[in-house]
């Protein structure tokens, strides 16, 4: 392996002598065969001269013990053709992949119960972000091993939500944003049991496109009464491009499991208020507009008319237009 050196990165150790001793110490490296001039760079001008740079020669590596302990030392499953390839690549990443071995040397039965990616990253190799900030998933790539493999799942945040009411069947409302979600849950904690005319049973928020993460994870965040089947999930959050999008989303994403459905009474209460507003606030930019009509279904014509006029003239109506005094 050869690497380009300056003269003055070659004299970096020997500064302090003598130009003659300089010189003296780039002979016995040349002639150990070290360092080899590079001619194009010209000279330093000095007598006896000097070139200005030299290709620094290092010694090639024996990897052999790397090559056999591939071949021969780790546990069948890590797959080794790309290491074999890339030996100073396995040089680097040996420690890790040693403890992978290790690990399914002496361990493999744990990969029969689900664990958290973390809580695997540090089963393995001690460190409980190696999967998911550092090297893990490159390392776990070059043995040609997944996530599946691992039988890992990602965690995502609890899901907040408060139950007015613990019976079954309930009505479940998703809310998309927090100030809502305190207001709505207030209005329960004050004694009421329904909001704008429906029932409620129980809050949940959102926290935006957050539920669309967090919904998959629903029968593992949530308590037995809310997972039946007889309960109704309704929807309510901006009337805007991203806020349809997300119900959307949610609601394809879960089609076949659950139905969920928007909550018509809030939006129509949010068009009835917009008309007491002057002028609507303007459509935050870069939403995604690729919005299609599932939302739009379950409302009369003349509200859906209302509706696509607002979001087309590039305004929209946000879920605070309501708070606890219209509920």
């Amino acid at each position: 392996m050869r690497k380009r050196i300056s003269l003055d990165e070659l004299l970096r150790s020997c500064r302090n002598l003598s130009y003659e001793q300089q010189y003296q110490y780039v002979l016995s490296l040349i002639s150990e065969e070290k360092v080899k001039p590079l001619k194009a760079s010209g000279t330093n001008g000095k007598h006896p001269a000097l070139y200005r740079e030299y290709w620094k020669i290092e010694p090639e590596r024996d990897y052999y013990e790397y090559e056999d302990e591939l071949k021969y030392r780790l546990h069948p499953l890590i797959s080794v053709d790309y290491y074999l390839s890339h030996l100073e690549r396995y040089e680097q990443d040996r420690v890790w992949i040693l403890m992978l071995s290790e690990y399914l040397k002496q361990k493999r039965e744990r990969l029969n119960y689900k664990e958290s990616m973390n809580e695997r990253s540090f089963e393995i190799w001690g460190r409980e972000k190696f999967l998911s900030r550092e090297q893990g998933k490159r390392i776990l790539k070059n043995c040609r091993l997944d996530g599946d493999f691992l039988n890992i799942y990602q965690t995502t945040e609890p899901l907040a939500y408060y139950s007015h009411t613990r019976e079954v069947p309930q009505n479940m409302l998703i809310l998309e944003n927090k100030d809502t979600f305190y207001s709505m849950r207030r209005h329960l904690l004050e004694g009421n049991d329904r909001i704008l005319g429906m029932k409620a049973g129980t809050l949940i928020y959102g926290a935006g496109k957050g539920i669309l993460r967090t919904f998959l994870d629903f029968k593992l965040c949530v308590e037995p009464y809310m997972t039946d089947k007889k309960n109704v999930i309704y929807y309510f959050g901006d009337l805007d491009y991203e806020g349809i999008g997300i119900y959307e989303k949610l609601a394809e994403m879960v089609l076949g499991e659950w139905c969920i459905i928007p909550f018509t009474a809030a939006y129509e209460s949010m068009l009835k208020k917009a008309e007491e507003v002057g002028e609507l606030p303007d459509t935050k930019e870069q939403q995604n507009r690729n919005i299609k009509e599932k939302f739009f279904s379950y409302f009369d014509g003349g509200i859906v008319r209302e509706m696509k006029g607002i979001l087309e003239s590039g305004r929209y109506i946000p879920q605070e237009i309501l708070n606890i005094t219209d509920f």
